[in-house]
């Protein structure tokens, strides 16, 4: 079993920088690629961002490519989401996800263990 904690989410303005981070326990995820999603109220949970367990392949929703940067720490047991240039459409619950497997994907029925979430939320 991996638990996966997020944090780092808040209220930012448009244009403004958040860094997620979520921290896994339970096994080390080295064997583990690792997904950020989110989920707007009334809407469905979507892709964000992947990276695999090497960090040798990563993966991106189109709107956020050259905003958003995935990476990992092994020896921390920890994934981040760097999050530039912030837009109100951004505002929404991101989770962190981990499966087991070597390549970046980006559906959610390919992740075994999710967080609980933290908001982010851009104001214009």
């Amino acid at each position: 079993q991996v638990q996966l904690a997020e944090s780092g989410g808040g209220l930012v303005q448009a244009g403004g920088s958040l860094t997620l981070s979520c921290a896994a326990s339970g096994r080390t995820i080295n064997s583990y690629s690792m997904g950020w999603f989110r989920q707007a109220p009334g809407k469905e949970r979507e892709f964000v961002a992947a990276i695999g367990w090497s960090a040798g392949s990563t993966d991106y929703l189109d709107s956020v490519k050259g905003r958003f940067t995935i990476s990992r720490d092994n020896a921390k047991n920890t994934v981040h989401l760097q999050m530039n240039s912030l837009k109100p459409e951004d505002t929404a619950t991101y989770y962190c996800a981990a499966r087991l497997g070597v390549v970046a994907m980006s559906g959610s029925k390919n992740y075994d263990y999710w967080g609980q979430g933290t908001q982010v939320t851009v104001s214009s």
